[in-house]
């Protein structure tokens, strides 16, 4: 490895310290050359003195923006500089040297519309705010899975390729798997469940779904980022929206201990809500928004992005920026319990956090006749689910759980107006690179 320290380690009279990274500006002032070297902690400024160090001086006015550069020097306090601290060079090397000029700034807040940031990605990840979307992002998942794994959750890894959609319907990608016909998963709902049949009693699993949607909004991406939990043993679908409370809070509260340079860069005041989540049914959420906004929404068994918005609106004012919406009538998938004359039209629920639905879950259906009556019912081919029908023939404990969108946190919670932005390379169905 390149003997070096990140810049957020550099600290004032430490003794001589080398660096590596990226020169993010320069400012060339006569006898004074300014350098801002960027690597993923930070920024840390580099000062040439023609008459202290001639020498490097003399070298440093063929740098380029984006050379990627080593230096060596005594840092020392300075009150204006990034971080308080800027160093005297002793050593300069430039170790690579950057096209010009540039497809995008990087230094400058410039207003580039999203596909050509998105065009050259590779650039556009350099961008602090960019960079501390992915951070950020890093350290939600981590104090995630470090919750799940605390309460003795068993990570997973189904497949990506399978012979049926767990939901059926069009939103599938076909591929061909050798000689026969398969698709790019859609969920490991089924899984999931042949794991909760099996004895696991609570898994978790951040993996990846696919959904061959045609859309052109904000809020959707093809290849979807997702934190799937199931738990076998419940009482009710109360059970599960517990789960999802606590260890939503436990990373959003990770987030704000961990990640405040983060937060600080994107200028995110993050607030984690220590209450509980309100829980409300469906039929509660048509009410409020129509008494509160005169809002309908066009398929009277839904919510649309709007109603999810003023909820949130509505929600957020009580100082309740997460909260769940219980028995969606018409979603009553196989797999999904409906229980009669229960308080609900079925044990299922939305999760909705600053106004959009993050996630989807509830309790299952673990009596196969009843679950088989139902795919036949909703006309699903049952001979394409013999493997998921044996596997819960032969004893099932009362289980649910969801799935997270995981880039939908990111975006609601680093305030991105697209989620786009909290994918590294998304897909959507215009865009197969980079």
């Amino acid at each position: 490895m390149i003997d070096r320290i990140h810049t957020s380690q550099v600290e004032a009279d430490a003794g001589s310290v080398a660096i590596a990274g990226h020169v993010h500006e320069i400012r060339d002032l006569g006898g004074l050359v300014f350098l801002i070297v960027r690597d993923r902690e930070g920024l840390i400024q580099v000062v040439f003195k023609e008459e202290r160090e001639p020498e490097l001086f003399e070298a440093v006015q063929d740098v380029g923006s984006e050379d990627v550069v080593r230096i060596v020097g005594e840092p020392v306090e300075s009150d204006q500089a990034p971080g308080g601290v800027e160093i005297a060079p002793t050593e300069y090397e430039v170790i690579d040297e950057a096209d010009s000029p540039l497809p995008l700034e990087i230094s400058k807040d410039v207003d580039v519309d999203l596909s050509t940031r998105l065009d050259n990605r590779a650039l556009d990840l350099r961008k602090p705010e960019v960079l501390s979307v992915f951070t950020l992002r890093s350290e939600l998942m981590t104090a995630m899975e470090e919750w799940f794994e605390a309460e003795e959750f068993v990570d997973i890894k189904t497949p990506r390729i399978s012979k049926g959609g767990a939901e059926g319907g069009a939103e599938l990608f076909p591929i061909l798997y050798y000689d026969k016909d398969a698709f790019l998963s859609q969920s490991p709902q089924l899984y999931k469940q042949m794991l909760m049949a099996a004895g696991y009693e609570a898994v978790y699993e951040n993996g990846t779904a696919f959904r061959a949607e045609d859309f052109a909004t904000s809020r959707h991406v093809s290849e979807i980022a997702m934190f799937d939990v199931e738990l076998a043993y419940i009482e009710d679908h109360h059970d599960v929206m517990d789960v999802q409370e606590e260890s939503l809070r436990h990373a959003l509260r990770a987030a704000a201990e961990n990640a405040e340079r983060e937060l600080d860069v994107l200028d995110v005041d993050l607030q984690v809500p220590e209450e509980d989540f309100p829980r409300i049914t469906f039929d509660e959420a048509l009410d409020i928004l129509e008494t509160e906004y005169g809002h309908f929404p066009d398929d009277p068994t839904d919510l649309d992005t709007k109603g999810e918005k003023l909820l949130g609106e509505y929600f957020e004012e009580q100082g309740h920026p997460a909260f769940f919406v219980v028995g969606y009538p018409d979603e009553k998938f196989y797999y999904m319990q409906d229980v009669e004359g229960d308080d609900v039209a079925s044990r299922k629920f939305d999760l909705i956090y600053k106004g959009q639905e993050l996630s989807s879950g509830g309790q299952r259906e673990h009596d196969v006749e009843r679950m088989v009556e139902v795919m036949e019912e909703q006309g699903v081919e049952t001979a394409n689910f013999e493997f998921y029908i044996e596997a819960l023939s032969f004893g099932t404990p009362p289980h649910g759980g969801y799935g997270l969108g995981i880039d939908r946190l990111v975006q609601k919670v680093a305030e991105l107006d697209n989620i786009k932005e909290a994918i590294m390379f998304p897909r959507d169905p215009n865009r197969l690179e980079p």
